[in-house]
């Protein structure tokens, strides 16, 4: 008999479901602890986290995504929003769109803990960019690569019509 699933995550049940992550390209300027709450609860297209960056840290290195959509809403802290180059402070209350194509990132510049939640579209194969490395990463289900920017060649082939040799 399979167990049924669970779709109420309670507060008391949350640290199960979080993790500390530095993003490898970070050079230690990246720490965020990240909760993931709507995978927890069974949703698989959706997601939504909770982020915490301590003072100084960058959530994720800048970069942007060719399909998925982002958000943040802030709940503590104090933070500055990178986007496309420029940026915007933001607080508790602030709500922070990061359409696909639009390269980000989000710092903590207060004195304690930021504190927010995050979420966007969950696609099984995705690639994103990160323009200030020259790096690439690719996603296909659980595995990630990542490789030079210089590695990935445009190719466009050359299409002959049929009675063409």
């Amino acid at each position: 008999m399979s167990e049924k699933p669970k779709y109420v995550l309670k507060a008391g049940e949350q640290a199960g479901a979080g993790f500390r992550f530095e993003h490898p390209l970070g050079e230690g300027g990246s720490e965020i602890v990240m909760t993931m709450l709507s995978r927890a609860a069974g949703l698989k297209r959706v997601g939504v986290n909770l982020g915490k960056v301590p003072p100084g840290k960058e959530a994720f290195v800048y970069h942007r995504h060719h399909a998925e959509e982002e958000w943040v809403y802030i709940l503590e802290g104090k933070a500055l929003s990178d986007i496309e180059g420029g940026t915007d402070e933001v607080g508790p209350g602030d709500f922070v769109a990061y359409p696909a194509g639009v390269a980000h990132t989000l710092k903590n510049i207060g004195e304690g803990e930021l504190v927010y939640l995050m979420g966007g579209e969950q696609v099984d194969v995705e690639i994103a960019d990160f323009p200030r490395h020259g790096k690439r990463i690719i996603r296909s289900g659980e595995k990630t690569e990542i490789v030079d920017d210089d590695a990935c060649a445009v190719f466009i082939p050359e299409i002959k019509p049929l009675n063409e040799k």
